[in-house]
């Protein structure tokens, strides 16, 4: 018997009982509210209410739709009941209750609750509140349960007599309850406020002023400020779902995370409970099937023990695919950072399809472990979306042994709890793949966690006042491998004075740098006590330069202080830099310092230490990339001049300025061979003559490529909806989405399959114990296994169809990603920040590699189901659809209305995760110089704010798929019980129960079906602009071809090596000035060429168009009458050969340093060994040839670097040879060596010189000058420039000659 009709018959009131005690107690909760906020407003009335009343008259209120509506049927509820009130008092309608007063009272107490609401409803529009208050969301969400409780068995009456006037009355009340309902659910008024000048302004979040000037500040969280009911519902977020919805947003429109969630409260929880771990145990929880089964429940319980106890090999199995990936995306990502650090020198060398290959081949290496990985998980899947299916056959088998009649009520109970089980057992794979994935990633974090870290108490640090030592070493001994037999440094004896000048000198590898890092705590202190004494400054060998402004580089987090300032610029000869550059010290540096040359950044790091203010400096090698010129005024004015009572210790292997110095260490053999004076070493003769043989100079001039400050420009996004395309160029990439519609027909096969099976069951089950089955149990059973069986088949077929299209899509696409970031230009590199390249083919690839093909899945499978599902309902009950359809239409409005902010958030969620890579990959390549300048909380500071700028969006995109989740499970709620009160009123033989139940259990997992299916488009979407990023790094314009074959030059091309510049003009973009104008020129084959100018005068933009790293704008350039510029840019690259400025080295071992192509046999690289003076070091290691480089050969000195970069020409034996600061890093003996060796290996070939070393240049057959405009000043032999004493070429000599005059002495005493 009905609900409805219980209550007809057993109480006629009840309806207008329960009315009135529902008013009576909104009316007391009314009554309670308004006089409490009238006592808060007579307590806080003071002298601000005239300023809010003109702030209010200052605003108008615009009236939205959603508030128009709220009025509209408010008013029109309380017509209603007015109207039927006033048809009481006339006798004009019967009611059903007997009872006059109860009836009378109904009517009056609904009235007049109608009428506070709608007068509530105008009062918000007079208060300006973006929100409805919660006690009137409340009141319209109960008015229609209980409207809805009251008019149902209207819908399904079939014999009932004509509807009356209050039927109708109900009826409109019920649908303007509807409206009313959802209008609470979404919170928004849609009130716009106006400023009285009738501008819109930005809407306010909350009601009060107070929170409407947290909103404008910084801190203000929309989250951290809800309330416990915003929270619940999520309507916290509704004005950014209302600012989204009308524009795209942009970063600043994202509120804030509270600052509870905010990394840094997260860091510090971590860091205090990091040594304390307590691990706890959750209590466990029991399942229980309650049926009418009997003993075949118990079978059930038995058969899905088991099915979950297969998870355990199966998840362990998976762990171990997980680590594996996890190493192999490691492996991958490792080298991909490190050839993207290094892509200029690649492509200098023509090694850039060596190194896409090797890339491929570690990519071939993870993809083998995610096909793994993915068989595995696909199936698993078949094993559990096949769990409801076997657990059915297996309960009902037993059933049938064991004698259990199934009915069709004991038949439908348990098809309604395996449907129960099925959501969640389909949602187990993913549920277990993301455990798997957190319990690799947490024990991979556990184990860099417990890592050893530099010594604490490797360096004594005392106040300044306390001792007249600034640094003291006492037997000290330090090892980079604590491990090996023989320390890196041993017996250091060191005490300097307070203002103190150190001069560190010795040859390639004798310790120099490895000295100052046991200054700085860096290298492991085995034995011996280090004290330093005052804050500390250093300047690393390789320049590290933040991304950044000059300026932010020079403060390096200090104050600007404008007269410290400039004089640091002066001392550090930048006035004439800042001249050139279009925005002076403003002028944006690009990642690495790259367009800046060498010298700007050695100068940068050094003002950088200076303003510093230290007591103690430590200079690694600071002149080796400056001019002679420049050089002086820093030794003068910075080192002797404005840290003249500072003490320093400086690398130097300058011999110029070593006299200058209180005190000079020669190291060998990581040991401190002789200390003293100048002239007290030079007579002792055991040694130190040996490293003053040769006066030097480096880099007569540095390079600056003009280009604006702008250089690395805002990550590119899309905006709006994604493109269609983008979802095809998705679904064609594997056979053009032939497994596509394949995959759909499996899963529709499965959806079918599994529909018959249960109708079958429910057809052929007999409705009582007494009655006869249709047919054989036994034939029933078959049929439904069968049928159980051919379902799980088409999942297995699915699953798999789903791993192997998803993977060769990822495949596919990252292989196109990585064709066009390797083809790309160095302009590319020079304006693209290393952690956006990495974030796409990290993290973006991630989620194409185990994500997008499940996601845009699960799309198709959750609408084949709701089809399904509302397919079997439409045929139990079609009156469903009446209810089904305009919540369908909200669901639909509810995914519009959250797609286009939930869009532009996950868009902006990776955007801003790039910054963050990048930040800590800077951070970790100058880890050393922050330590230094004890900066290590700024950088963590920068680094968990950017983090919180990730936060911010991401946060919100968690929160905005609640949001939606929330209200779409409340309609499909409300959907399930209006088709269950409909089921239950539905007159007796109407329908056949049997399959009423069939309804019913499909029903239970139509408001799970119908969130989603919404869920997951919207989840889909948000996955696919990973897609739609990817896709943008596979159409980045190309350089030229890498072979041409119709301009193929000749094998032994070139033979002669001459070089002939015709008119060349170069610029770096068409929007840039030119930096080389009208070159022209010829460079004779066989002859050893200069190349010498000022700062900014064109010398290494030279050397780019010479390779093609810049494409000439105007001319050509013809070696050998071949034109460079049309011919493949691989057959040009590979046939030069080039020693850098900075020495590269790539992780692995020496042998592959040497010869990436594998070209040369042991013998051949044992030779250039020798003859790079590095023949005799590995041979004292045990791997020989095989010896470790690690990454950047940080392992290795900078001077020894750069002798392997002259071992690599030394093996190409090229018939034209560039030389970039080839010597810069190694000291004058071996530079010395080096030039013998260039000079008999390359006796007849070309060889052009880029500032080098004063008496290299002088050796020179031809010298080339460029002029600060970019031109050609002089070309001539050295001795025919030298004779005229107004040539730019003589000033440069005469520079030299005063910087070195004092050394004159001691040239004598040595020769």
């Amino acid at each position: 018997m009905g609900l409805t009709q219980w209550l007809q018959l057993n109480s006629p009131c009840m309806k207008e009982h329960i009315s009135i005690t529902m008013q009576l107690a909104f009316l007391a909760f009314f009554v309670i509210h308004f006089a409490w906020k009238r006592l808060g407003a007579v307590r806080n009335r003071g002298v601000h209410d005239t300023e809010e009343d003109l702030k209010k008259q200052s605003i108008t209120v615009k009236q939205s739709f959603s508030y128009k509506l709220s009025l509209l049927c408010s008013v029109s509820i309380f017509g209603t009941h007015c109207f039927v009130l006033l048809l009481l008092l006339q006798n004009s309608v019967v009611p059903r209750c007997d009872s006059s007063v109860s009836v009378f009272s109904t009517e009056i107490s609904q009235a007049l609750s109608w009428l506070i609401v709608s007068l509530y409803v105008i009062k918000i529009k007079e208060r300006r509140l973006l929100e409805f208050p919660w006690m009137l969301r409340s009141w319209w969400l109960c008015s229609f349960i209980l409207s809805l409780t009251f008019t149902a068995h209207f819908i399904t009456a079939k014999h009932h007599k004509p509807l009356g006037f209050k039927d109708y009355a109900d009826l409109t009340s019920l649908v303007a309850s509807l409206f009313l309902v959802s209008l609470s659910i979404r919170g928004n008024t849609g009130l716009h406020l106006l400023e009285s000048t009738e501008e819109v302004t930005e809407p306010l979040l909350l009601c009060s002023e107070t929170e409407q000037i947290k909103k404008k500040t910084s801190s203000f969280s929309p989250y951290g400020n809800a309330t416990l009911f915003q929270r619940i519902t999520f309507s916290w977020i509704n004005p950014l779902f209302s600012l989204g919805y009308k524009k795209p947003l942009e970063k600043d429109d994202v509120p804030n995370i509270d600052v509870k969630d905010s990394a840094q409260t997260c860091s510090q929880a971590f860091d205090k409970n990091l040594k304390t771990t307590i691990e706890q145990e959750g209590p466990g929880r029991a399942f229980f099937y309650k049926s009418h089964l009997g003993l075949g429940a118990v079978a059930a319980l038995v058969t899905t023990l088991m099915v979950m106890a297969c998870n355990y090999p199966l998840t362990r199995i998976q762990r171990t695919y997980q680590s594996d990936i996890m190493n192999a995306k490691d492996e991958r990502m490792k080298a991909t950072s490190e050839i993207l650090k290094n892509m200029k020198i690649l492509k200098l060398q023509a090694w850039d399809n060596q190194f896409l290959n090797k890339v491929k081949r570690l990519r071939k290496k993870e993809y083998d472990c995610l096909w793994k990985s993915l068989r595995l998980q696909a199936f698993t899947t078949f094993i559990l979306w096949g769990a409801p299916a076997l657990i059915s056959v297996v309960t009902f088998v037993t059933c049938m042994l064991i004698g259990v009649k199934l009915t069709s009520g004991a038949v439908l109970s348990a098809l309604a709890t395996f449907q129960m089980l099925q959501s969640p057992i389909f949602g187990l794979p993913d549920l277990l793949s993301a455990l798997v994935q957190s319990k690799v990633s947490a024990d991979r974090i556990a184990s860099y966690l417990q890592q050893s870290e530099t010594q604490k108490d490797a360096v004594e640090y005392l106040s300044k006042d306390d001792t007249e030592l600034s640094v003291e070493i006492e037997n000290g001994a330090f090892s980079w491998e604590p491990e090996a037999s023989r320390p890196t440094l041993d017996e250091i004896e060191l005490r300097v004075k307070t203002g103190m000048k150190v001069a560190i000198c010795g040859a390639v590898g004798s310790g120099k740098s490895s000295l100052l890092s046991s200054i700085l705590g860096e290298i492991q202190k085995l034995r011996g006590t280090v004290r330093v004494s005052g804050k500390q400054a250093y300047v690393p060998q390789s320049p590290w330069i933040l991304t950044g402004t000059i300026r932010d580089n020079i403060l390096f987090g200090s104050i600007y202080e404008s007269e410290k300032y400039e004089r640091t610029v002066k001392a550090c000869a930048l006035i004439k830099d800042f001249e050139l550059f279009s925005n002076g010290d403003m002028t944006e540096i690009g990642e690495r310092g790259i367009n800046m040359s060498g010298g700007q950044k050695q100068r940068i790091q050094i003002a950088r230490a200076v303003y510093q203010d230290a007591d103690v400096y430590l200079l690694d090698d600071p002149f080796s990339a400056v001019d002679a010129h420049t050089g002086r005024q820093l030794f003068e004015e910075c080192l002797m001049g404005i840290l003249k009572e500072k003490t320093v210790l400086y690398v130097t292997h300058q011999v110029e300025f070593l006299p200058a110095a209180d005190l000079i260490l020669v190291m060998q053999n990581g040991r401190v061979m002789q200390a003293g004076e100048f002239q007290e070493l030079l007579k002792q003769n055991i040694g130190f003559e040996v490293l003053t043989q040769r006066d030097s100079e480096h880099n007569i001039s540095t390079e600056n490529k003009k280009k604006e400050a702008k250089l690395v420009q805002d990550e590119e996004t899309e905006k709006g909806v994604i493109g269609k395309e983008v979802y095809l160029a998705y679904l064609r990439t594997v056979k053009g989405g032939l497994l596509v519609p394949i995959i759909i027909l499996a899963q529709s096969c499965f959806q079918m399959l599994q529909i018959a099976s249960n109708y079958w069951m429910a057809w052929t089950a007999p409705p009582t114990a007494e009655s006869k089955p249709k047919m054989s149990m036994d034939k029933i059973l078959l049929v439904y296994t069968l049928l159980a069986a051919g379902s799980s088949l088409c999942v297995l077929a699915r699953t798999i169809l789903v791993a192997i299209g998803g993977l060769s899509t990822a495949e596919k696409f990252f292989s196109r990603m990585l064709c066009s970031i390797f083809r790309a230009p160095m302009s590319f590199f020079d304006s693209t920040p290393t952690g956006r390249i990495l974030n796409r083919v990290s993290t973006d690839q991630s989620v194409l590699d185990l994500e997008m093909a499940i996601k845009l899945g699960w799309c198709a499978f959750s609408i084949i189901q709701i089809v399904g599902t509302i397919f079997v309902m439409s045929q139990v009950a079609w009156q469903v659809c009446v209810i089904f359809i305009p919540v369908a239409v909200a669901c639909v409005f509810y995914q519009r209305y959250y797609t286009p902010t939930a869009r532009e958030l996950s868009r902006m969620s990776g955007v801003e995760r790039a910054p963050i890579l990048h930040h800590f990959a800077e951070s970790l390549a100058g880890a050393t110089t922050i330590r230094a300048f004890d900066q290590r909380d700024r950088f963590i500071s920068s680094n968990l704010t950017l983090i919180d700028n990730h936060s911010r969006p991401w946060f919100h995109v968690a929160s905005a798929m609640e949001w939606l989740s929330f209200r779409l499970n409340l309609l499909s709620h409300f959907v399930f019980a209006f088709s269950l009160v409909l089921l239950v009123t539905l007159p007796e033989g109407v329908i056949n129960p049997s399959i009423a139940g069939l309804g019913v259990t499909y029903g239970l997992s139509l408001n799970v079906l119908q969130a989603t299916v919404i869920w997951n488009i919207c989840n889909a979407e948000n996955k696919m602009i990973s897609v739609e990023r990817i896709l943008q790094y596979s159409k980045i314009p190309s350089e030229a071809p890498l072979v041409v074959d119709a301009h193929k030059p000749l094998d032994n091309w070139p033979n002669v090596g001459s070089i002939v510049f015709r008119d060349l003009q170069v610029r770096y973009a068409e929007h840039f000035p030119a930096v080389l104008k009208n070159i022209t020129c010829e460079f004779p084959g066989g002859k050893k060429i200069g190349v010498v100018g000022r700062t900014g005068s064109g010398k290494s933009t030279l050397i780019q168009a010479l390779f093609r790293i810049v494409e000439p704008s105007q001319g050509t350039i013809v070696i050998d009458n071949v034109d460079i510029t049309k011919i493949g840019l691989h057959d040009l690259r590979s046939r030069l050969g080039i020693i850098p400025q900075d020495p590269a080295l790539f992780d692995g071992t020496v042998r592959v340093n040497l010869d990436p192509l594998a070209q040369y046999t042991d013998q051949e690289l044992w030779e250039a060994l020798d003859k790079c003076q590095l023949g005799d070091v590995l041979r004292a290691k045990e791997e020989k040839l095989n010896a470790t480089v690690v990454e950047n050969g940080d392992n290795w000195s900078v001077g020894q670097r750069q002798l392997v970069c002259l071992g690599r020409v030394l093996l190409k034996k090229s018939n034209i040879l560039v030389l970039d600061e080839a010597t810069a890093s190694v000291d004058s003996a071996t530079d010395g060596v080096i030039q013998k060796i260039i000079t008999q290996e390359f006796k007849d070939r070309t060889v052009v010189t880029i500032a080098h070393r004063i008496h290299t240049v002088i050796e020179s057959d031809l010298v080339l000058v460029l002029s600060d405009a970019g031109r050609i000043a002089e070309f001539d032999s050295p001795a025919k420039l030298l004779e005229r004493e107004d040539s730019f070429f003589s000033k440069l000599i005469k520079e030299y000659s005063m910087r070195s005059k004092h050394f004159t002495g001691s040239n004598n005493l040595l020769s």
